[in-house]
């Protein structure tokens, strides 16, 4: 095509590529060299309890939809439980955070365009090395992992402004 962008067909476990990054699972789907810039796609596994501090970002919108388990989403001042089958848009700007819920994983898409915003995680991560949740002790130590999201995150246009979503939230 003219503008780069091309047809890519990927298969169950065919990620291009995949990072473990917050405790998480990345498999990146769609990059944005793939796309001419205008998106991209990953499926990201967590376990229960990840929470990621209020923010927002000033370069991109998000969207995700969640496949399995449960998350508490925040978006500007709105709360949202979100079960598998739900989905969330993000525009550019919006400040949001969430949580994951339950005693299992949770599994969403995540979309982000323009598309070069998941390239934050191959960036505060590192190269997953097999396609599942990282155990304990496995991928970057916690206060490594969050040092590197505050030097890296700004170059992304990830500003982050609040705490996370306490454990005992509605």
């Amino acid at each position: 095509m003219a503008d780069g962008a091309r047809v890519v067909m990927r298969g169950p476990g065919d990620a291009h590529h995949a990072t473990w990054a917050m405790g998480s699972l990345f498999e990146h789907l769609l990059l944005p060299d793939e796309s001419a810039g205008r998106l991209s796609v990953a499926t990201v596994s967590q376990p229960p309890g990840i929470a990621t501090p209020l923010h927002r970002h000033t370069r991109e919108a998000e969207a995700f939809f969640l496949l399995e388990g449960e998350m508490t989403y925040r978006a500007g001042e709105e709360l949202f439980d979100l079960t598998p089958g739900c989905f969330m848009y993000l525009p550019q700007g919006v400040p949001h955070a969430f949580r994951t819920r339950g005693d299992g994983p949770v599994c969403y898409v995540a979309l982000t365009e323009p598309g070069h915003l998941l390239a934050l995680y191959d960036e505060v991560g590192v190269p997953a090395d097999a396609l599942r949740i990282p155990a304990q002790g496995e991928g970057l130590a916690m206060e490594a992992e969050i040092a590197r999201w505050n030097e890296v995150g700004p170059r992304y246009g990830l500003e982050v402004v609040g705490p996370p979503i306490p454990e005992d939230a509605p």
